[in-house]
């Protein structure tokens, strides 16, 4: 029996994801596209879960697009590729805007499409071997999805660099850009990583929630249009069980027990 191309593990209150076709440097074909998108649709609503690690099975985190797969598309109609992008939108829309907390443990290679992955996560930490590159321009395709992760992060200019010289960054570069948090060895990689997500698991679940879709939502706006957004969400949030309980907790001297949301 063939194993799952996703593999999913959980500790306590922490989903671990682990990209798993290794063969194909976690290249991402359309069952990998689709079993990572339904996997983060269902822990979205699963109350158990508080926070996700995303990382790759054997010496790469992910190769961006299997480009066996783009080869059989080259003879698809304009319909039918139009079809699998909006499959491969989902999927980032899916990651980026998912209600809690996300972890990326680069432990090898992260390359276009997989780059766009870890730039959605929440806290990416990397390995030492870890590169991070958008080298579509090399084979005449265009970097266009992750593109918008890459310029909110690390600005136009260096953005421009990336995408249109292909080169990819190492780790260290990576983290003196911005885009990685923190350089860890590779045997401690995924161990640190959950550590870190069960620290962030234990923030409040709504309040986590809407800060990440305050954070999306108010990217690139005029200050005065995110300033009014920021209230609205300010309010709402004085409204939520968590925010009665966090309070509760805190006069209290004791550990918050958040609601279920």
């Amino acid at each position: 029996m063939a194993e799952p191309i996703l593999l999913l593990e959980r500790r306590r209150a922490v989903a671990r994801l682990t990209l798993n076709r290794p063969e194909r440097r976690n290249a991402l074909g359309p069952d990998l596209v689709a079993a990572l998108t339904d996997a983060l649709r269902s822990l979205a609503s699963d109350v158990s879960v508080r926070a996700v690690v995303l990382t790759g099975a054997g010496t790469a985190f992910c190769a961006g697009a299997d480009l066996e797969y783009l080869e059989r598309l080259r003879a698809a109609s304009v319909a039918e590729n139009a079809q699998d992008s909006r499959r491969l939108r989902t999927l980032y829309e899916a990651l980026v805007t998912f209600p809690k907390p996300v972890v990326g443990a680069v432990n090898g290679p992260a390359l276009a499409g997989g780059c766009g992955l870890a730039s959605a996560c929440d806290v990416l930490l990397a390995a030492p071997q870890a590169t991070f590159g958008y080298p579509e321009v090399r084979i005449g395709f265009v970097a266009a999805m992750v593109l918008v992760f890459l310029s909110r992060q690390l600005g136009e200019r260096l953005a421009r660099e990336l995408l249109l010289t292909g080169r990819a960054m190492t780790a260290e570069e990576a983290r003196e850009a911005g885009l990685v948090h923190r350089v860890i060895e590779g045997h401690r990689l995924e161990e640190e990583a959950l550590a870190f997500a069960e620290n962030l698991a234990s923030g409040a679940p709504a309040s986590l929630a809407l800060t990440k879709e305050l954070l999306w939502h108010t990217s690139g706006l005029p200050a005065g249009c995110a300033l009014c957004l920021a209230e609205t969400v300010n309010v709402f949030a004085r409204t939520t069980p968590d925010m009665q309980e966090g309070l509760s907790a805190f006069f209290a001297k004791r550990r918050p027990s958040w609601p279920e949301s």
